[in-house]
């Protein structure tokens, strides 16, 4: 018979901040659920169980049996619970004070709900940084779980991975268990007795090992064709089975007890680092797509099990490189995060708001919206809409804390997005707006501080390594040869034709100069010839302040063709107001007309709904927001999405011509691939005449109105209070 050998199973469930509510549903209905079912009637099985906080908090509201059930487990010492950050942030993308804060919350939540004592924690991502060592032990906690690739990077073999080992950060200590990547391809993919064959070839080379399997509660029903091979088909009770009729020599335990029982394997300090999977994705599309094609040529090499364990990817960090937007969302937060610090170190502000903001902030760093890999992350605009909501929530709190005069606005010159260069802050008690001088004058945010939403919540198009697989897919549906590498699922038909790719970000206030005969399918396609150098050129940037309003005044001498052209636009907010108004100015204009456009982005206004819509100056509905518009000598425009309840409105003090259009990208999910509206691109366009001096001037008023939200606000108000008020 082999040594005993000690198996942890480590399950963590994860649904993000902003997910729909269905989503949540079926992974309860797929996954959770079932899983906990079968488990309960296995009483000679333990387990270790994360369940991220915006899961937990749902699952509260919406199946708080669920979470009886699982405190019932705790009592019995069948279930230990493991902590974690609250809302599941990348812990090295958070300051260290959030990551603190969102470790001990979260154990004190999960102490009242389920009366559990926290000792170990879940990584979210397995992101790992030395230096979480230190604030983990601060935030209480005595253990966690990593990937045995962690290990493998840090210079230890297959052989030394059967226990658990000490790591140190400035003389703090925190116990490290390796999981294994195998029984995370064969969990549940392959027959259980693969696993226990597994186990027994550990047990016979060592004694007291400790094998822990680390991995995603989804893959035991939600992912594709998992629930009928688990459940229906009955894998996981023949696994429980499997584990239960060699329980003479596997122990299934728990994590804490491993600590208490089995001596630490020795000591370690590990490289930053995550599972394989991940530093794969985060590199550049050019160098991962060079990275697969040779993983595939050399995986079936004799010497690639050698070699394959001196092979990494990337660092976590450079998501915020690989997608600006990433970038854009982490520095916001950090404002945020900031805000909060130094109002809660002055002392002098309302405890139980700034605990609310504080909250807020603790959602708006859920990792899922901040990268992008096998499942769809940034691309899904719901979960980067939910990150920005409960930021301005935060700082709309943060503002109440501080007790500011309304109405008020300020502007502020300072480097906001960690670029070593400055861009302008314009903000009044309505709206939030970013410049960026460096990058085309662009105003790449726009925070509406009633519905909290950014309107520049907006994703580019732009090369996947996978697309590759797209058009491959494509070559294999027309009957054409396509490797195993290529086979995919194709979620809509004829993805293939819709891979577009921006050469700037899709922001607004972008200055374009087009042929004079350019299409609206040009424009849209993004292959239309820049003929100015406008769009990612440097503008000089100054800003001018009365007492009820703030002037951003951005130019750049420039040129169209051979043509030296001056654009001057000041972007004015008044205190109070929720206009934008953009007054241009271009000069030293030759006399032949040139076609000037100006392009703006809508983030988070969907596409394919009936009340998401146009309409023009009548209020003629000119179709939903994924409709193509070419329009002719037009002086206004409004976007309504009634839902969110805003009507964006835009007027043009000359007669435009307009083009409007949906940005959609094709990602992968863990679905398949899919058309994702990510924006909708609104384009008034002129052809150019100047006047006797070589200048042409326009103005656009960019009007937001919230009214239709703040009525249903009041309403439900009032219907609250009638409620409270009934006998």
């Amino acid at each position: 018979m082999p040594h005993t050998i000690r198996f942890a199973l480590a399950i963590h469930n994860h649904q993000p901040v902003g997910n729909f509510d269905g989503v949540f549903q079926q992974a309860y209905d797929d996954s959770y659920r079932p899983f906990l079912d079968v488990f309960e009637r296995y009483a000679g099985i333990k387990l270790s169980l994360h369940v991220s906080g915006p899961l937990a908090e749902w699952l509260d509201r919406h199946h708080p049996d669920y979470l009886d059930r699982l405190a019932d487990l705790v009592h019995q010492d069948r279930l230990e619970i493991l902590g974690g950050a609250f809302y599941e942030p990348i812990l090295t993308m958070v300051p260290p004070q959030d990551r603190v804060g969102q470790v001990r919350a979260y154990s004190d939540w999960l102490r009242r709900r389920l009366g559990a004592e926290i000792r170990g924690l879940w990584i979210p991502e397995r992101v790992w940084e030395q230096s979480l060592v230190s604030d983990l032990a601060t935030a209480g906690m005595q253990y966690t779980v990593l990937d045995d690739f962690h290990f493998k990077a840090a210079g230890l073999t297959t052989d030394d991975l059967t226990g658990y080992f000490i790591t140190e950060d400035n003389g703090q200590l925190l116990s490290v268990f390796p999981g294994s990547e195998r029984l995370r391809y064969t969990m549940p993919f392959a027959d259980p007795d693969q696993t226990i064959d597994c186990l027994r070839q550990i047990a016979e080379r060592r004694q007291s090992a400790v094998i822990v399997f680390g991995d995603d509660g989804e893959k035991f029903g939600t992912w594709p064709e998992t629930k009928k091979h688990v459940y229906d088909d009955g894998w996981l009770a023949r696994f429980f089975d499997a584990l239960s009729a060699n329980r003479e020599w596997i122990q299934v335990t728990t994590l804490a007890e491993a600590i208490d029982n089995v001596p630490p394997a020795g000591k370690v300090y590990l490289p930053d680092c995550s599972y394989r999977e991940m530093t794969e994705w985060v590199l550049p599309v050019e160098r991962l797509s060079e990275y697969e094609r040779v993983r595939h040529e050399l995986e079936h090499d004799p010497r690639w099990p050698a070699i394959s364990q001196f092979v990494r990817g990337g660092n976590w960090r450079n998501y915020k490189v690989k997608y600006p937007e990433a970038n854009e969302m982490y520095c916001r937060m950090l404002q945020v995060s900031q805000r909060v610090q130094e109002l809660s170190q002055s002392g002098q502000v309302d405890a139980e708001l700034l605990e609310q903001a504080r909250m807020e902030l603790y959602r708006g760093q859920c990792n899922c919206a901040y990268w992008h890999g096998a499942f769809g992350g940034i691309y899904l605009p719901h979960l980067r809409n939910a990150v920005y909501q409960h930021l301005i929530a935060a700082d709309n709190l943060l503002e109440e804390a501080a007790v500011r005069q309304s109405p008020f606005v300020e502007d502020r010159f300072a480097d906001f997005n960690l670029d070593a260069r400055k861009e302008i802050l314009l903000a009044n008690d309505k709206l939030l707006a970013f410049l960026s001088p460096r990058e085309g004058g662009e105003l790449y945010e726009l925070d509406v501080r009633a519905i909290r939403h950014n309107l520049l919540a907006t994703l580019a198009r732009r090369p996947e390594a996978y697309h590759r697989k797209v058009l491959a897919g494509a070559q294999q549906a027309r009957g054409e040869v396509a490797s195993i590498h290529e086979r995919i699922v194709f979620k809509q038909p004829g993805l293939d034709e819709r891979l577009q790719y921006d050469a700037y970000p899709r922001k607004s206030l972008l200055d374009h100069f087009y042929d004079n005969d350019v299409t609206l399918a040009a424009v849209a396609r993004g292959d239309a010839p820049e003929r100015g150098d406008f769009i990612r050129g440097v503008y000089e940037a100054r800003v001018r302040r009365a007492p009820d309003r703030a002037q951003a005044v951005l130019s750049r001498a420039g040129s169209v063709g051979e043509r030296a052209v001056r654009i001057t636009k000041a972007v004015v907010l008044e205190a109070g107001g929720s206009k934008l108004q953009v007054a241009y100015a271009l000069e030293d204009l030759p006399q032949e007309p040139l076609h000037f456009a100006v392009e703006l982005n809508f983030a988070g206004l969907p596409a394919g709904a009936d009340d998401r819509y146009f309409y023009d100056t009548v209020r003629g509905r000119l179709g939903q927001l994924g409709t193509w518009l070419d329009l002719a000598n037009a002086v206004d425009l409004n976007l309504v999405d009634q839902w969110l309840g805003i009507d964006v409105g835009l007027k043009f003090s000359r007669q435009s011509g307009v083009w409007a259009f949906p940005v959609e990208t094709v990602s992968q999910s863990e679905g398949g691939f899919e058309l994702v509206h990510q924006s909708v691109a609104v384009v008034p366009h002129w052809i150019v005449t100047p006047d006797a001096t070589g200048q042409w001037r326009v103005t656009i008023q960019l009007d937001i109105d919230t009214s239709q939200a703040a009525a249903r606000v009041e309403q439900a108000g009032r219907a609250q209070t009638a409620v409270v008020s009934a006998p």
